[in-house]
């Protein structure tokens, strides 16, 4: 069963107020986790490149399955009744 424009707006709401932190927090924790386990040594971290792609892989992998909630977000609601008046 498909979302209506308004049940998709609040899970949009929800994913950008709480999916959105916690994946920052994943992110980071991640690459906090292969910076020690790869480079163990004090003041070492892992070079910018790989970081990088790191970072846009998590990205992607976030936005992805994520795009048929945000898309049309936008517009106005199409449900919505329309107002004849306004269309002159």
């Amino acid at each position: 069963m498909a979302l209506s424009y308004q049940g998709r707006k609040k899970l949009a709401l929800l994913i950008l107020l709480i999916g959105l932190p916690l994946y920052c927090f994943v992110t980071l924790v991640l690459i906090g986790l292969a910076n020690d386990t790869w480079w163990p040594e004090a003041g070492q971290r892992m070079p910018l490149l790989l970081e990088a792609v790191i970072f846009i892989g998590l990205g992607l992998a976030w936005a992805l399955p994520l795009r048929k909630v945000f898309l049309g977000l936008g517009q106005p609601d199409p449900d919505a009744p329309r107002d004849i008046s306004q269309d002159r």
